[in-house]
């Protein structure tokens, strides 16, 4: 498959993935053109060849991910809602509210804790998927799991002690 066709057929699936990654669709975007940048060319033609080109590709979006985010001067968080994730048929108030809360608290985490946190929940993968995507042993992706989910149970108390009137 040329780079062009597999950008044809995948680069809207990579950019979904990127964007929960980043929870901004414009760095979004700006990771995932970096990444296909890097690849396009002689270098595309080894991972064109390779059994999984895609998740070569999530693995180095996930790498450059958190290459920018310890990069990053100030500790600014994006609460942007992601519009090519929001459902086709309208929705209730309550599930935007609870849609922007969920992004809300992604937000909260560190970059590595949320990259876990979409690996497993959103693309469903195991520990040692994960694992080989991040580039460390299984035991640190369930660390980081459990980092981020008590991060996450702890906030949560507090956000519904600020929702009472």
């Amino acid at each position: 498959m040329s780079f062009e066709e597999f950008v044809a057929a995948r680069g809207a699936v990579l950019l979904r993935f990127s964007v929960m990654l980043t929870g901004d669709r414009h760095r979004a975007e700006d990771l995932v053109q970096v990444v296909l940048a890097r690849v396009y060319g002689q270098r595309w033609k080894r991972i064109a060849a390779m059994e999984r080109p895609e998740a070569y590709l999530k693995r180095m979006l996930v790498n450059e991910h958190l290459r920018w985010w310890r990069r990053r001067s100030s500790r600014e968080t994006s609460t942007a809602q992601p519009q090519d994730l929001a459902p086709v048929q309208p929705d209730s108030q309550d599930a935007h509210a609870a849609r922007e809360a969920a992004w809300e608290l992604l937000g909260r985490l560190p970059s590595r804790q949320r990259a876990v946190l979409v690996l497993r929940y959103y693309e469903d993968l195991s520990d040692v998927q994960i694992a080989e995507v991040l580039g460390c042993r299984p035991v640190t992706v369930r660390s980081q799991a459990t980092r981020a989910l008590a991060t996450l149970r702890a906030v949560l108390p507090a956000i519904d002690r600020e929702a009472l009137p």
